[in-house]
């Protein structure tokens, strides 16, 4: 079963030529619709996320000047990221459909939720919107989460470093941040050796790959240094920033992913949640339009059952030494962060 958010209109917010159009959501309603789900597909309707809720991972004058920005006619934020009039509403409605999505699963127990809605957020800061991204959509419904008492894995599979989430929880041991990204690529974060903080050493996993990698080397990263750290965490909730720019079609990155890969992706993030009910993604990038259809239908496919034929997985890309370089690389700062911190523990 689908738990589908209700994406609210939002041609509001929308900057003619901007590649993080409402074209994306069309396309993505298409990549669902070709499942054909039936009864198997819920509606979950939106709402607009409260100043608590945001309040979690955003700082309070962030918001209000946010807010303001819009109300007097937006613009640009920075050279890649605008607001109108209508953003701050329609930003509160997507980080409210995170919300909205994970209180379906907890009631129903079982199925995969899956938030269609935009602007994205893992750029966004506690303070500063960047990267297309007003506030942290994911963040706020990791928050959520975390506030009620449960362990909650973030895999970010988009190609870009969602810098914003990972900033957000470097210092909250209830939160695993695993990040498979292009490098070198905006917004120039997500090295191997950024661990976590004090509190979360080792809670914060990087997964830099180099242009033209395949999906067989984001697999193997993922399985050989991510999957031993998620398995020792015991998440209780398992979140997915699914961006789909990573395919090979994109035209803001260059990794040789295809609509298979992410089916693959799909399957091997589906085995690190606990159970039913546990699984929500978040649509974060993907800027071709026919990319982003396909990736879609193949994700969710994999994920509920479906007969959908995706595209063959890719392999033979390069990339398979920095898997060794960025396992080697995370154990040396892990283990002189530790003694940093052994360092600066009073003495008793």
């Amino acid at each position: 079963m689908l738990f589908l958010n209700g994406p609210t209109d939002d041609s509001g917010h929308e900057e003619p030529g901007h590649p993080e159009r409402p074209d994306r959501i069309t396309a993505v309603k298409a990549g669902v619709d070709d499942l054909h789900l039936g009864s198997d597909l819920v509606i979950v309707p939106q709402y607009s996320a409260t100043r608590a809720q945001l309040s979690r991972v955003h700082e309070g004058t962030y918001l209000d000047q946010l807010g303001v920005f819009c109300y007097e006619g937006g613009g640009d934020i920075d050279e890649d990221t605008y607001a109108t009039y209508d953003s701050w509403s329609i930003a509160q409605y997507a980080a409210g459909g995170g919300l909205a999505v994970i209180d379906a699963l907890r009631r129903y127990n079982d199925g995969v939720g899956f938030i269609a809605a935009r602007p994205p957020g893992h750029h966004a800061l506690r303070d500063r919107a960047m990267g297309f991204c007003l506030l942290n959509n994911v963040a706020v419904a990791a928050a959520s989460l975390t506030s009620e008492g449960e362990r909650v894995l973030i895999v970010d599979w988009d190609v870009h470093h969602g810098n914003g989430t990972q900033a957000i929880f470097w210092n909250d041991p209830n939160v695993l941040y695993v990040s498979t990204h292009e490098w070198p690529l905006f917004p120039g974060s997500g090295i191997a050796q950024e661990v976590g903080g004090t509190n979360a050493l080792g809670l914060t996993v990087n997964l830099p790959l180099p242009p033209g990698a395949t999906g067989d080397i984001v697999r193997r990263a993922l399985d050989e240094v991510a999957a031993p750290v998620i398995d020792a965490f015991e998440p209780t909730w398992v979140l997915v920033s699914a961006g789909f720019d990573a395919h090979r079609a994109d035209p803001m990155a260059d990794l040789a992913l295809s609509s298979g890969d992410f089916a693959a992706l799909a399957r091997t993030v589906a085995g690190f949640a606990p159970g039913p009910g546990r699984l929500a993604l978040f649509l974060e990038g993907g800027y071709d339009l026919g990319a982003l259809r396909s990736s879609v239908a193949a994700t969710l496919s994999t994920l509920l059952g479906s007969s959908y034929q995706p595209k063959s997985a890719t392999t033979g890309g390069p990339g398979g030494d920095m898997v060794n370089r960025m396992r080697d690389e995370r154990l040396v700062a892990l283990r002189q962060a530790q003694e940093v911190a052994s360092s600066e523990e009073p003495s008793r």
